[in-house]
């Protein structure tokens, strides 16, 4: 098994960035599309009609503002993302777990790349916020 594993920091206080991965509308302008909840257990989709993609997701943890975890189906990928947040100072820690990979492969380089280009645009929608 392989696990994408990315750290990001920004300048913004943790519950700007808990609001950014949690909020559906927020998430849409970074990710895509959406009807995320964050309610343990909930079902929603991800959406990208550009390149005709659905991921299936299904809430795992909520401990606000600390720790999100979801899964992420869609085409080839069965994985579980987790999203791990600390604030120091005036610095708010994101750490991105991707597991469930089942080898370093096109999928896992194309996800890696993907939340690595995902969080540039993360940047600067918590710059507007």
């Amino acid at each position: 098994m392989a696990d994408v594993s990315l750290d990001f920091q920004f300048k913004s206080p943790i519950d700007k960035v808990w609001n950014a991965l949690t909020d559906s509308d927020t998430l849409a302008q970074w990710v895509m599309e959406n009807n995320f909840k964050p309610i343990v257990g909930y079902k929603c989709q991800f959406r990208n009609e550009a390149i005709d993609l659905i991921v299936e997701s299904e809430v795992l943890v909520v401990d606000k503002p600390n720790k999100l975890s979801y899964t992420w189906v869609g085409g080839p990928i069965n994985t579980i993302v987790t999203w791990t947040l600390k604030q120091e100072g005036e610095t708010t820690y994101l750490h991105l777990q991707q597991s469930g990979f089942e080898k370093e492969n096109q999928a896992f380089n194309g996800a890696k790349f993907g939340w690595a280009s995902k969080v540039e645009e993360l940047k600067k929608v918590l710059e507007e916020m």
